[in-house]
């Protein structure tokens, strides 16, 4: 089977191409890709050409949220042993996977076999398989950001915003002990699925007098709007946090920073992860982290510009992944045993 790759050339033009097999650095393994999960940065470039300041220059392989099984071991005896299932921490000194924001580009990882260092490779705890070990990076985009508020044990805490992050920010603060977890969102088919991975209750994100009286110890911030980012200082009590999770436009916004300065709020910003992917891999791996509801849909990678027009449907899509030839062959059965 040819080998193939998810590859953006420009606003509203991404491709599913026939690419050549990697090869490897000394330190990179092969990893023959099972999951890619769409993430709105992916929705960004496809939209638009650009995310944020990242604008496509180039033709640019899309991805950084995967999991797969290392097809070839570094050759210089590092990382993981061929048939390991892995997921990745797509970040490097000084890029992410699928990032535009240098040129030339930095390629991503949806495509059928890439070549990858392996200091990347998180290899997966026996019982995780990889469907689920392809939510490890965005779930550890939320534990970031959870942890960017402090020991939120006991507390209430409201998210704003029940979109993939949010509601991976909903399970990860049910697994830190929150007392208390509110969601909210415009749509009703996030809200549940923010309720079945551990929101006590959701409201309906244009109720703000009811965003309000939730007076939230800790407030995620994931919508990534400017009313979102309102509702969160207003929702916040007195001496409280508020976590800007979901990254705001770029430029000047305007925000209510008078009651932010009255309420005297922690407003804290929170981007990307650091290692927290490893605490992540673990905690799905045991099962004290519950995210498998956020995954509505699973396509394959040839129908790629079809789950991207899924994906970016918020009232009828949460995370969707795409499906590459490794999961048909190692799919989720474990071949440790």
């Amino acid at each position: 089977m040819a080998s193939i790759a998810v590859v953006a050339h420009a606003a509203s033009d991404v491709r599913v191409e026939e690419v050549p097999e990697p090869t490897p650095a000394a330190d990179e393994a092969v990893v023959a890709v099972a999951y890619g999960g769409i993430c709105g940065s992916d929705l960004h470039y496809w939209q638009h050409g650009a995310a944020g300041e990242s604008i496509l220059r180039e033709p640019m392989v899309l991805g950084h949220e995967v999991s797969g099984v290392v097809a070839v071991a570094a050759a210089d005896g590092s990382g993981p042993a061929v048939g390991t299932p892995v997921t990745v921490h797509p970040a490097t000194p000084d890029s992410y996977l699928g990032s535009a924001a240098r040129l030339p580009h930095q390629d991503g990882a949806f495509a059928t076999h890439v070549a990858l260092p392996t200091r990347m490779l998180r290899p997966l705890p026996v019982g995780l398989d990889l469907r689920t070990a392809a939510l490890a990076e965005p779930a550890a985009v939320a534990w970031h950001g959870v942890g960017q508020a402090g020991d939120v044990q006991g507390l209430r805490a409201l998210v704003i915003g029940s979109g993939p992050i949010g509601a991976l920010a909903v399970a990860v603060l049910r697994h830190h002990g929150a007392a208390e977890v509110v969601a909210s969102d415009l749509h009703e088919l996030p809200m549940r699925i923010a309720r079945e991975v551990g929101a006590d209750r959701t409201i309906d994100a244009r109720d703000a007098e009811a965003l309000a009286a939730v007076e939230a110890d800790v407030v995620i911030e994931s919508s990534g709007t400017l009313p979102g980012l309102h509702s969160a200082i207003r929702a916040a009590r007195r001496g409280g946090t508020v976590v800007m999770l979901g990254l705001q436009r770029s430029g000047e916004v305007a925000v209510p920073i008078a009651t932010a300065i009255t309420r005297e709020l922690r407003l804290v910003g929170s981007f990307r992860f650091v290692d927290e992917i490893d605490d992540v891999v673990a905690a799905l791996a045991d099962g004290s982290l519950a995210v498998a509801p956020v995954i509505t849909h699973v396509l394959d990678a040839a129908a790629a510009v079809e789950a991207l027009d899924v994906a970016r449907d918020a009232s009828a899509s949460s995370k969707v992944l795409l499906r590459f030839a490794a999961a048909d062959t190692a799919a989720d059965d474990d071949p440790r045993g």
